[in-house]
């Protein structure tokens, strides 16, 4: 070990424990006009999740739900016409409560895109909620001056609209 790099003692390790610098690594430099252009990045674009697919989904989840009744109830030796009308009358309720099965975030696997892009979709939304965001708000717009004087010129109209909606 020389500097505190190596191993402490070559034994076992198959080598003659001199460290050599790794020459087949290369280098990656940037130059000032990439750094400069890393600014001009445009955020991250969130895709929107394809709500078909969404629901296909739960719906799959719902037969899944019933197939398992389903086999539950012939393994106790039930009537087959019993069978169908308890799937049935759980099929319905299920279908009923169908916006209520959608699965949480923290169970989504990683092949889940739509549902990733759902569980990201309204963790933005709760978060612009909390800080108080707008919804039409665009990244940079503040240091726009001709946008920020027409929106202070909607606003003076917007005020005065008022003020005439109150006086009639």
């Amino acid at each position: 070990m020389y500097n505190g790099i190596g191993l402490t003692t070559p034994r076992g390790s198959g080598t003659n424990g001199y460290v050599v610098r790794n020459l087949s690594t290369l280098r990656h430099f940037e130059t000032p006009a990439d750094r400069a252009s890393a600014w001009d990045a445009a955020p991250p674009k969130h895709r929107e999740p394809d709500v078909a697919i969404l629901e296909h989904e739960r719906k799959r989840g719902v037969e899944v739900k019933c197939l398992e009744l389903q086999l539950e109830l012939e393994d106790k030796g039930m009537d087959e016409d019993k069978i169908e009308e308890e799937v049935d009358a759980l099929r319905t309720k299920l279908l009923a409560n169908l916006s209520a099965m959608a699965p949480s975030a923290k169970s989504l696997k990683s092949s889940d895109t739509h549902g990733l892009a759902l569980a990201k979709k309204t963790e933005l939304s709760k978060m612009a909620m909390a800080l108080g965001t707008r919804a039409d708000y665009t990244e940079g717009e503040a240091f726009d001056r001709e946008k920020q004087e027409e929106k202070k010129m909607r606003r003076l109209v917007e005020r005065e609209e008022r003020e005439q909606r109150k006086v009639e």
